[in-house]
Order: structure tokens, then C-alpha cells, then sequence
């Protein structure tokens, strides 16, 4: 019987799914006709579907997804609040990150209605419960999480039930990945090698975001003396599109990894890290989406453009290694590939199943739209599927629909953070499209806070959460710095992030524009194609290949 009460994912249930497993796994095994075998939120078994059921499952339903089996996608590059915004019409192009950071559009319609959200502490939930809902549909288990702070200096992430590569719930079988967007400076290059030596897992650093010699000097900034750098195999460098060949080979020898997310560096700077050059290297890559205003939507989606763009430079990867970058290749950046990005027994149940089963099993990942996904199950518990699948698996959740078909959303959970209690993605997107309408007037509300006495606002400082945005630049929002680099005027960046963020809106009310919300999918929005169609800097045959493999 479906419930909509919590499920612990430890006390998961018995659950028996069949169809066509792609397992990723060493020998990269399929298994035409398989069943997968979860409970107490690990695999339990993974085999054919005529060998006997492992034992404690003889007597367990067998559910027969008619689908295709992976492990759950890993996005290790999202700056998820930001999944809000629509897609900007990028006006030039740009050849590094300080450029477009600095043009007043991006202040206009990205950075400023960031800094008015994240100034309007009602609005935290509904944007936790939208942006995480967004991943999720679009197939994502695990990810990078959405940073909170208060006033009284406390940093936490949003407990969701998206896997936070920042925040586990088992750190001892996943260690938590560190995060950095400003560059390392030379001068810091030093600090920076002690801190990555002392990291156990991955620190995922934005590295060298652009493609001309400034954000080329981000990685050379990593250079200790002729034969020393600041990289050891802990360093995963997010976009190293300004890396040329011997660059790879430096990051390859020091054992470094990168995130690949090339629909952004396209729509930024028409083009994109030399991955024919990381692979001859032997560079590991994995996929990142970026975020909604100038990336993509969600992985399935970043998969279409790398093939694209792979197949529109001789054929650099094949699909089954474009699958693995978002399976099993990233779960080895992160030091987690004991745990997930593979659907074997032992590791966490985390798997998506893909409407059908014939065809070329990996095309099939690539060529999904997010009404072809049947089901995406996190740690044994389904989180989004089919509504009659989700039901007969024993969850019940929120109804929706996605490209016309019936889904279910079920986001109940023992430990859910307190701010999405009782939060309907409905009611969060319904908010949502209200605030972004009328952007100017809650920039005025935000630049003139009501009066309040000096003992409420301490109390109200340290027990009301706000977003911590990962902005490029200082709005006294940001942070994710690691380093002790400070701005001109001498505080660290850790110390501005702080300050009230009413006091860096004063002249948001000017700034910002009445938006529209960026919907939760590319199948039911039947505009977006149009809108890349007229973006200058994405090359044609991305465009092109876009629309024949959405339609």
C-alpha cells in the first residue's frame, strides 16, 4: 500500500525491479532481462531475471518496469538556488569569467535577482523545494547542495533528499567534497597545496572559466617553482577550458581531475575545454550542468550537448563513456566509488529506470526526455516516477504532470530540514513566479527593513536562514571561500559574507526586472529551443542537434 508518510532509507522496503540493467560496473555489464533486488537502502542483488531470488525475496512482488535500469546521475558542477532564473541571452561573447561577472546584463538579470531572493528570507523554502524538485526530475541522485547562513556566522546545507556531495549522511563511506569559485592567486598558491593535502576526497575547484590567456593564468597561478604545483588527486578543476594540451598532462601527472560543462562555456564563449587533450592525457572528466541562466537545465540535458559536441569534433567519446561520466566516473572523482555510480549489490540504491529497453543502452540515456523517466529512486526510497509505478513501489507523494504524462514527486523524510515541511512543489512554484513578477518592489522592500531593536535582531539574526549564493564576485553573499583572501578594503570575504544583506541592496530596486521562472523542464517548455536558436555564441549544429533530440 503506497504511503506518503516518511520512509527512513535505512528501513527501506523490500522492492524487486525488472527490466534492462545497465550496470556500469568494470566490464561495463548489461543485462538484457535482469532484476535489481534493494532493501534498507542498498542493493542487495543484481542478476538475471530467470536465477533464483536471493534470500528473504522469495516471497517479494516482482515490479516489471518495461524500462532501462543505470545507476542515478551525478552532477558534480550546480549552483542549484540560481535554477530559478531563465535562461539568459548571453549579449556578447565573452573569453573569461571576470567579463560577463562584470557586464551589467548578468547584473541585471542574474545577480541582482539572486541578492533580492536571498535578501527575502520567506522565499528560502520555496526556492530549496523547487530547484532540488528540478534536479530530481531530471534524473540527478546526487549533487552539490544549496549552502544556508545566518547572521551569527553558521553555515549549513539544506537537507534534501538529493545526495549532498557536500554535506553526507555517512562520512566515513562518503566523505564530503569541499567546494571553492574564486581563483587560487599565485601568492596563495602554497596555502592552498597544504589545504588539498589535507583533503581526503575532493575539493572541486572553478578553474580557469574562459578561454583566453587571464583565466589561462588561473591554472598557472597553481605553479609552486619549475616542478611543484598546487594539485595532488584531490583537485577536481570545474570547466579548465582555458587548459591547453601540457596543461592536461600537468593536471593527469599530479593525479587532478576536471568537470566538464560545456553547454555553459559555449553560451559564455563559444567554446569549450580541449577534452580531446584531457582524454589523450588521461585526465578523468565527468559532467556538470552549471546552472539554468547559462547552462543546462539538467544532466539529460548536458549529455545531449557533449555528444554533440563530441560528434561535431570527430567523434571524441563514445556514449557508453559519456554515460559513465555522470555514473561511475564521477563517483570516482569523489572518492564514492565503493558506494555508488553502479548498479551492483552492496552499493546505495541509487538508480533511475528510462522508458524501453531496446536500442543502444547508453543512446537511450543520452536521447531521454524527462517524461521518459520512470523512476528515480535515492537510497532504496522512489523519489520521482511514474504515478502508477510510484504507487505500486508504496510511495505516494505530490501528483504532477511531465510532457503529459502522470508523475509523482515523494520528498517525505524522517530528517527533512524544517523549512520545506508541508511545502507542495506547487505551492513553492506558485510563489516563486509571484516574487520574480514583481522583482523591483521586493528590492524595495529588502533596501528598507523594518525597524527592529537591537536584542530581536540578534535573536532573529542567528535563527533566520538565507541563502549563501555562489557568486564570482563580492556581494557579501558568497561563501564558499576556503582561503583567507580578502576584498580591497581589507576584511576577509568569510567576514563581509556576514553583513546584513540588506546593506549590498541598496540600489537593487534599480537594477532588477520583472522575470519569469524557469521551468522545471525542457519538454514542457515550448520556447526554450527558440530561445537557443537565438543565442550567438552556441555554434549551429549544437542548436540543431538540440531540437532533433528534444522533439
Amino acid at each position: 500500500m503506497a504511503t506518503k508518510k516518511p520512509i527512513d532509507p535505512a528501513d527501506s522496503p523490500k522492492l524487486v525491479l525488472q527490466g534492462r540493467v545497465v550496470t556500469m560496473n568494470g566490464s561495463f555489464k548489461v543485462i538484457a532481462d535482469g532484476r535489481v533486488y534493494t532493501q534498507n537502502g542498498d542493493i542487495v542483488a543484481v542478476q538475471e531475471a530467470s536465477a533464483p531470488a536471493p534470500a528473504g525475496f522469495g516471497n517479494t512482488a516482482v515490479t516489471n518496469s518495461g524500462g532501462t535500469i543505470y545507476p542515478g546521475l551525478i552532477d558534480l558542477h550546480n549552483h542549484m538556488p540560481y535554477n530559478v532564473l531563465p535562461l539568459w541571452q548571453v549579449p556578447k561573447k565573452f573569453s573569461n569569467r571576470g567579463q560577463w561577472a562584470r557586464h551589467a546584463e548578468y547584473q541585471s538579470k542574474i545577480s541582482a535577482p539572486m541578492q533580492t531572493l536571498a535578501a527575502t528570507p520567506d522565499l528560502l523554502a520555496s526556492i530549496c523545494r523547487y530547484v532540488e524538485a528540478k534536479v530530481l526530475i531530471g534524473g540527478t541522485t546526487t549533487g552539490q547542495g544549496i549552502t544556508l547562513a545566518n547572521q551569527s556566522g553558521i553555515r549549513r546545507y539544506f537537507r534534501g533528499v538529493v545526495r549532498n556531495v557536500e554535506a553526507t549522511d555517512d562520512e566515513a563511506a562518503l566523505p564530503a567534497a569541499s567546494t571553492r569559485v574564486p581563483d587560487v592567486a599565485a601568492k596563495d598558491a602554497k596555502t592552498f597545496l597544504t589545504r588539498l593535502k589535507k583533503e581526503k576526497t575532493c575539493y572541486l575547484l572553478h578553474l580557469s572559466e574562459g578561454t583566453d590567456p587571464t583565466a589561462r593564468r588561473a591554472f598557472q597561478s597553481l605553479r609552486i617553482g619549475d616542478d611543484n604545483w598546487a594539485i595532488t588527486s584531490s583537485l577536481c578543476g570545474i570547466h579548465a577550458a582555458a587548459l591547453q594540451a601540457p596543461d592536461f598532462q600537468v593536471l593527469a601527472a599530479n593525479g587532478g581531475s576536471m568537470v566538464w560543462s560545456p553547454f555553459s562555456n559555449l553560451l559564455l564563449y563559444g567554446g569549450t575545454a580541449d577534452v580531446a587533450a584531457a582524454k589523450a592525457a588521461g585526465v578523468p572528466i565527468s559532467l556538470g550542468c552549471d546552472w539554468a541562466p547559462s547552462g543546462s537545465r539538467n544532466l539529460l540535458n548536458e549529455l545531449k550537448v557533449a555528444q554533440l559536441f563530441s560528434e561535431a569534433n570527430g567523434g571524441i567519446f563514445a556514449a557508453r563513456e559519456l554515460v559513465a561520466m555522470v555514473t561511475r566516473e564521477a563517483a570516482g572523482l569523489l572518492g564514492w566509488e565503493r558506494v555508488v555510480g553502479t548498479v551492483e549489490a552492496g552499493k546505495r540504491a541509487d538508480l533511475i529506470i528510462v522508458q524501453g529497453a531496446s536500442g543502444d543502452p547508453y543512446q537511450q540515456l543520452i536521447r531521454a526526455k524527462e517524461s521518459d523517466l520512470l523512476l528515480v529512486m535515492i537510497s532504496g526510497v522512489g523519489r520521482f516516477g511514474d504515478a502508477t509505478l510510484m504507487r505500486k513501489l508504496g510511495f505516494a507523494g505530490e501528483a504532477i504532470t511531465i510532457g503529459g504524462t502522470k508523475r509523482m514527486l515523494f520528498l517525505a523524510h524522517p530528517a527533512e530540514d524544517p523549512l520545506t515541511q508541508n511545502l507542495t512543489l506547487a505551492g513553492a512554484g506558485e510563489r516563486l513566479t509571484r516574487a520574480l513578477r514583481g522583482l523591483p518592489a521586493l528590492a524595495r522592500q529588502a533596501e528598507r527593513p523594518r525597524p527592529i531593536s537591537r536584542l530581536a535582531m540578534a535573536s532573529a539574526g542567528a535563527n533566520t536562514w538565507r541563502l549563501a549564493l555562489d557568486e564570482v564576485l563580492d556581494t557579501g553573499v558568497e561563501m564558499r571561500v576556503d582561503l583567507p583572501v580578502r576584498t580591497p578594503g581589507g576584511r576577509s570575504l568569510r567576514a563581509a559574507a556576514m553583513r546584513p544583506v540588506f546593506a549590498q541592496t541598496k540600489k537593487l530596486s534599480a537594477t532588477v526586472m520583472p522575470l519569469a521562472i524557469d521551468a522545471l523542464t525542457v519538454v514542457d517548455d515550448a520556447a526554450y529551443l527558440d530561445a537557443l536558436d537565438t543565442q550567438k555564441n552556441v555554434p549551429d549544429t549544437i542548436k540543431e542537434g538540440l531540437r532533433d533530440l528534444w522533439s
